[in-house]
């Protein structure tokens, strides 16, 4: 007789699943209340919130929540209906696509409903069982789901490590000219959990050597990086280069979905064969308009993105004057490295976040090895110097509690909803 999935499922809840009883609402899970921003409430408390990507502020700028609140007048959230291909094709998508090309530099742009899809699905489009894929060995998760979809070979590199690429390089090559395939090499310009950009410059250098097309997912990087915030590829001053560029709405821009820009023949053959999009509805006209609004204002306010890096190095800048260690961060993104184990991180996160009100995102294994804790941070253009100080002091006293051994415990703390 064969297994039931549903005894598997009961049997084995994942790495995560597994704590879901003791951390669901708490440690994952949880409600955050009130207008988006730096003070939001959590469980009946106001807390300094560093844990959302609303790097520009602009999830409640007032130009912002009129454009969204008139495009919901005016269109609903209805409207358009079906899939463009079909029936859910406008105006309003195509504006959005074409200036957004005009953004990020390339040729042409298709949106996308959601980031993740996107990247799984472009990926599982371009490339067939004949083609060979070279990725970054840290490469998020939709990138991971998307090379797992790739019938054909694929090699990884060791994270940011050029030498390594290049040797994979090699034997994506040797193979390629035997199945008579192509490469497609993806990394990301900002690499999230980390905050470290991706080697786009060096890895563009090598296509003087190999043939490929280089895929970035620059999800962190739109809106924050590059002299107008084009991304990670303006900054590096290597855009040209990057043949396929993937940018999200989810966080500079604070909405949802995301857009792929590349040459018009990439970005045709995408539209017309991008499973994900033909067989989906339309993104609603009123998230377009509002997206249009967003990024009008990225264009023509760049002192936002300037305060954003005020707030970021501030941050970043006291962090290492207090001896912490914030790895090889050259992003706004802010990891505070930290040694200990799950039991000791949960506790230390629930007295931040109880006694210091302050909440942030940890990570701990199976992310990340054992007996690690990474704090991420994430500073943002509307937080405040008086944020940034107070976040410094709690982050000083936890860490000397936690270096003394007062978070050490057998058990992870009990804060799930009861």
């Amino acid at each position: 007789m064969s297994a039931d999935i549903f005894e598997k499922i009961k049997a084995n809840r994942g790495p995560l699943g597994m704590h879901a009883k003791e951390s669901h609402g708490y440690f994952t899970f949880p409600k955050l209340e009130g207008e988006i921003g730096p003070h939001m409430n959590f469980r009946g408390t106001e807390k300094l919130n560093w844990s959302l990507n609303n790097y520009l502020g602009l999830a409640n700028h007032p130009e912002v929540r009129k454009a969204d609140a008139d495009a919901a007048a005016i269109y609903g959230f209805g409207s358009p209906m079906g899939a463009r291909m079909m029936s859910g094709n406008s105006n309003y998508h195509e504006q959005l696509e074409n200036e957004l090309s005009a953004f990020v530099s390339k040729e042409d742009t298709i949106l996308c409903n959601f980031g993740y899809q996107a990247i799984v699905s472009a990926i599982d489009c371009l490339v067939d069982r004949h083609d060979v894929i070279v990725y970054d060995a840290e490469s998020h998760a939709c990138i991971l789901d998307g090379v797992r979809l790739h019938m054909g070979k694929r090699f990884v590199f060791k994270h940011n490590e050029v030498d390594d690429c290049e040797k994979q390089l090699q034997r994506a090559t040797k193979l390629a000219a035997e199945t008579g395939g192509a490469i497609l090499v993806i990394t990301e310009g900002v690499f999230g959990m980390r905050g470290d950009q991706g080697k786009l410059k060096e890895i563009v250098a090598l296509k003087e050597k190999y043939n490929f097309r280089l895929f970035v997912d620059d999800a962190h990087g739109i809106g924050v990086l590059g002299a107008t915030g084009a991304g990670t590829g303006e900054e590096q001053g290597c855009q040209d280069g990057i043949d396929i560029y993937f940018g999200t709405f989810a966080k500079s821009f604070a909405l949802i979905g995301g857009f792929i820009s590349s040459d018009e023949q990439v970005v045709e053959y995408l539209r017309y064969n991008m499973r994900s999009q033909i067989f989906a509805k339309a993104m609603p006209a009123a998230l377009v308009s509002g997206l249009l609004t967003r990024l009008d204002l990225m264009r023509k306010h760049p002192e936002l993105k300037d305060k954003l890096w005020e707030n970021a190095l501030k941050l970043q800048n006291g962090l290492k004057e207090k001896g912490f260690d914030i790895g090889k961060t050259d992003s706004v993104v802010t990891p505070v490295y930290m040694k200990g184990g799950v039991e000791e991180a949960t506790h230390m996160v629930t007295d931040l976040r109880e006694n210091y009100n302050i909440f942030c995102s940890i990570v701990v294994y199976p992310v990340i090895p054992k007996g690690h804790i990474i704090y991420r941070l994430i500073p943002t253009a509307a937080h405040t110097d008086e944020d940034i100080q107070l976040t410094l002091k709690a982050f000083e006293e936890t860490k000397k509690k936690l270096d003394e051994g007062a978070y050490k415990s057998e058990s992870i703390a009990q804060m799930a909803e009861a």
